[in-house]
């Protein structure tokens, strides 16, 4: 209990290998030991015959029951079976993954007796309920309010699935919290206040996930996150993926033999991969011993610092292009940066610490806070903050937080458009008037796409909203009002009103799978290399959009009675008036049908279009809005590079009513 009676929020740093939990207590935030005296406890959980054993316990016995010890549950957390990291994943766990409803990923496990299976929620929320214990054991109190961490770039799916994990711990979520800015906190506390601001850079690599994030720190206890970057599937647990890898040709080589499908063999020498790599951390080189790791064969290796960094140079290279992409999105030159802070257990390889050093013209890397600790405890600083409790600096503490990839909705011809840009800093609230694509439509639907590509389909779909009970009317005349809402866990809730019959519709983005690590690294790296792919895209989408146009408004025009009648006492028949009525009905239908077409078929539908108003231009003056669109067209068609991609939103304005929405 604190000194006014309030019982503190905890801090919990959820890791892949690792957690890590923080409460405030004798006038200080504290991290907690577990049971065994350890302040960071196993994300492991096992079953056997007789019970479900969570941390330590379950880590201990994971070469001897491997298909029942469930362990790196984060990088299945929010995602779907389907993606393409969990089928890679998959090829190294001794468990078993099938697929549930919905595509979620489902690990079965024998338990006492009875084949079982759990959602990566559920294993999450054994370890939480075991993080939840282990403070409730130090602090004297329940406990059911925490701050729970997450990687930077984890997506809406995998944020909920963490929060629903922790509801299902028994625990309150107050904050989702980014792991690098959490890191920051304790970095920042620790520091003397200056009146300027610190530009500080998190370098933050763990068991499984990596983020940087660039933050402005200030003297009054504002830490300001300016941009982020990393890779959800990237982390220790890859590096000694590649010296298993590495001792399972060697093993071959030797003696002849594939151990690749022996379980029990695999996660033996995954233990004593993981130990050598905390070895060479120090020393240049260690020797693994594993007596009798498979019928009888003892297994003796040799393994070096260089070798190590050999087999994951380009993991560390991949680190680096992160740091390169977070400066570049926050507009900072690396000169500008005061500090690198380094956060979780793998930044200790040295190599990594070389490269960083050397990206950085020698600047001294901060290694004064715990990497271990850092995020655990900048998350129990604010647990204390929003609990109540503290001193003055953590009562302090202003977070602003932002999002890691662009959100918005498709329009016609499968753009994107953009309502919250990259690290737009959160809480944030946007909205943007949208109009019906065709005549008489009476629903709209909205496909909500998370991204940096201008074309809609390359990004990744998060769900669709629809919005039914609109007036019926001409296309382009009922607006629609969408509005995106993104909290301050990250979490995007998105409504849609129509104007004037105040009919509405809202839905939170939760989703059944999140984004895989091809596609998170794929959208931003894709955007540059596909830039010219996806602009010839969007004059493609321009040029069908200002033909659908003329068409519309061609076709509205001939349709008021007076024109028709003018047309008729002019020459033209009533026969050749229902043929000019038909073929422009064909356009339309022809437009409407085809989303794949060469721009020759336009030039010529064009043309066709142009033909009617010749036809019928004594009696139907070619209508204002017509001249412009026709004259708006060509100005694009003649000066395409004058066109930015942030205008397209206003160009493109007309909602389709499907998958085009």
């Amino acid at each position: 209990m604190s000194a006014k009676g309030k019982v503190p929020a905890i801090g919990i740093d959820l890791g892949t290998t690792y957690s890590c939990v923080a409460a405030w207590k004798h006038d200080h935030v504290q991290i907690i030991p577990d049971d065994q005296g350890n302040c960071t406890t196993p994300s492991y959980v096992a079953f056997n015959d007789t019970q479900r054993l969570v941390g330590d316990a379950a880590m201990y016995q994971a070469a001897f029951n491997p298909t029942n010890t469930i362990f790196d549950v984060k990088r299945l957390i929010g995602r779907r079976m389907s993606d393409e990291t969990v089928q890679q994943d998959i090829m190294l766990w001794p468990f078993k993954i099938v697929a549930g409803s919905d595509d979620k990923p489902k690990i079965v496990v024998t338990y006492k007796g009875e084949e079982k299976e759990f959602g990566a929620e559920e294993i999450s929320s054994m370890v939480l309920a075991k993080m939840k214990q282990v403070a409730e054991t130090f602090l004297g109190s329940t406990v059911d309010k925490a701050v729970i961490t997450v990687p930077a770039y984890f997506n809406g799916s995998q944020r909920q699935a963490t929060e629903d994990a922790a509801k299902v711990a028994g625990l309150e979520v107050l904050r989702l919290i980014n792991e690098p800015t959490a890191a920051a906190i304790g970095y920042a506390l620790g520091k003397k206040a200056t009146r300027s601001a610190k530009n500080v850079l998190v370098f933050d690599l763990g068991g499984g996930t990596f983020d940087v994030s660039l933050l402005s720190i200030y003297g009054e206890g504002v830490i300001e996150v300016k941009a982020t970057d990393g890779d959800t599937h990237l982390g220790g647990r890859d590096f000694d993926n590649r010296m298993v890898d590495h001792f399972i040709k060697e093993f071959k080589r030797k003696h002849n033999e594939d151990i690749s499908k022996n379980l029990k063999a695999l996660g033996r020498l995954r233990v004593y991969c993981e130990r050598a790599k905390r070895i060479i951390s120090t020393a240049i080189e260690t020797t693994i011993d594993i007596p009798c790791l498979v019928n009888g064969t003892d297994f003796s290796a040799k393994f070096t610092r260089a070798k190590f960094d050999e087999v994951n140079m380009d993991l560390f290279k991949k680190c680096i292009d992160h740091v390169k992409t977070c400066l570049k999105d926050a507009v900072m030159d690396k000169e500008t940066i005061h500090e690198v802070v380094l956060v979780g257990g793998s930044t200790r390889i040295l190599k990594l610490e070389e490269l960083l050093r050397e990206f950085f013209k020698g600047k001294k890397l901060c290694k004064r806070i715990n990497p271990d600790e850092a995020v655990a405890y900048g998350a129990g600083c604010l647990a204390a903050n929003l609990s109540g409790v503290g001193d003055k600096a953590v009562k302090g503490l202003k977070l602003i937080d932002v999002t890691p990839l662009s959100l918005g909705v498709s329009v016609q011809g499968d753009v994107m458009s953009v309502l919250i840009p990259k690290n737009t800093p959160i809480p944030t609230k946007k909205e943007r008037k949208y109009y019906t694509k065709r005549d008489d439509q009476t629903y709209v639907d909205f496909m909500v796409y998370q991204g940096e590509r201008l074309k809609s389909l390359e990004n990744y779909f998060l769900g669709k909203l629809t919005l039914s009970g609109i007036p019926s009317a001409p296309r382009g005349q009922v607006e629609v009002n969408v509005c995106f809402e993104m909290d301050a866990n990250g979490i995007l809730h998105v409504s849609a009103r129509e104007l004037t019959t105040g009919s509405n519709n809202a839905m939170e983005i939760t989703g059944t799978g999140g984004l895989s690590q091809v596609e998170i690294s794929k959208m931003i790296a894709d955007a540059v290399r596909y830039k010219q792919e996806d602009e010839a895209h969007i004059e493609k989408a321009k040029a069908y959009k200002a033909v659908a146009d003329y068409a519309y408004k061609l076709r509205a025009k001939i349709k008021v009675s007076e024109v028709r009648l003018g047309i008729t006492k002019m020459g033209i028949s009533a026969k050749d008036l229902e043929d000019i009525d038909l073929q422009i009905n064909n356009i339309i239908e022809w437009l409407e049908e085809n989303d794949d077409f060469e721009s020759d078929q336009l030039k010529s539908l064009e043309l066709e279009l142009d033909g009617i108003c010749r036809r019928t231009k004594p009696y139907l003056s070619r209508h204002d809005s017509i001249e412009s669109t026709n004259a708006r067209r060509k100005t694009m068609s003649r000066h395409p590079q004058t066109v930015h991609s942030s205008t397209i939103v206003s160009v493109l304005t007309y909602v389709g009513p499907r998958a085009q929405s």
